[in-house]
């Protein structure tokens, strides 16, 4: 099987270059599912339901979210309707949504989708380990999901990391989300899990993590408040993960960076059968 992961979009500049992206990513790496983080694609902050629509449309199979899952209040409702949107799954009992569900990709096979938040740097939540360890129990690999991929949505490198060996032998893809930027590291573990610290996120790379860098640069070398941060507008760069999974074991073959658009450099996986643009 081969799946497809999208980091954080941010703005108007990410969610563009996605929508034009995506569809041309899937028939180019023969795509059987898509994963989009899309918690910062309406104007920086949260998401909305039309946005939630565009992406499916575009082929996005689910998308995550993280710490900005709320920016947008309409999502409080919105997310109890549309199953394939979901929030951390360490967020306290009784928060509207899901963070994980089953999901049939492409020839009728299972997708398990977990999505999970850091503790570190971050709000203090339930342990996003044991969370995410309910999960791949209650549906384990190649006997319930052919595929399962986990979102790991935090600040640190380290607990990202751990999460990845935490999962490994037991999930086909772990990812982080969050830092926007993408690391070089990605990899299969010794298990068989793929693994990348951090997707990066789609957006315009001139920028302090996808946003206009006047607010952030007022803060960071004068300490002033500087009002509310604003997406950047030019060419986004779609930065996000490719996996190719054995059919039988359901654990990676392979896993590659993807890049395309804007200002870092292009990296498409080649594939046995290519098609045309």
């Amino acid at each position: 099987m081969r799946l497809l992961f999208l980091g954080d979009i941010v703005g108007k500049a990410g969610r563009d270059a996605v929508l034009r992206e995506l569809p041309y990513l899937r028939r180019a790496l023969d795509i059987d599912f898509a994963v989009v983080n899309a918690e910062n694609a309406a104007h920086g902050f949260g998401l909305t339901a039309s946005i939630a629509n565009e992406l499916f449309d575009a082929g996005a199979d689910v998308l995550t979210t993280g710490n900005h899952v709320w920016d947008q209040r309409e999502l409080l409702t919105h997310i109890e309707r549309e199953p394939r949107i979901l929030r951390p799954a360490n967020f306290p009992p009784g928060t509207p949504g899901r963070g994980t569900g089953l999901f049939a990709a492409r020839g009728g096979r299972q997708v398990l989708v977990v999505h999970a938040m850091g503790r570190v740097f971050m709000d203090p939540l339930d342990c996003p380990f044991r969370a995410v360890d309910k999960e791949l129990e209650a549906a384990p690999l190649a006997a319930v999901a052919d595929a399962i991929l986990v979102d790991i949505h935090a600040e640190a490198t380290s607990e990202k990391m751990a999460m990845g060996h935490w999962c490994d032998g037991r999930a086909s893809l772990v990812v982080g989300t969050h830092s926007h930027v993408p690391t070089a590291d990605a990899q299969v573990l010794p298990k068989g899990t793929a693994f990348q610290t951090d997707a990066g996120a789609c957006a315009d790379y001139a920028s302090v993590i996808g946003f206009d860098p006047g607010v952030p640069l007022t803060k960071f070398v004068q300490k002033i408040p500087a009002g509310k941060m604003e997406p950047a507008l030019g060419p986004a760069t779609v930065c996000g993960v490719f996996v190719e999974t054995d059919d039988r074991t359901g654990l990676a073959r392979r896993v590659e960076a993807v890049r395309t658009g804007g200002r870092l450099h292009p990296s498409i996986p080649k594939v046995d059968a290519e098609v045309p643009a």
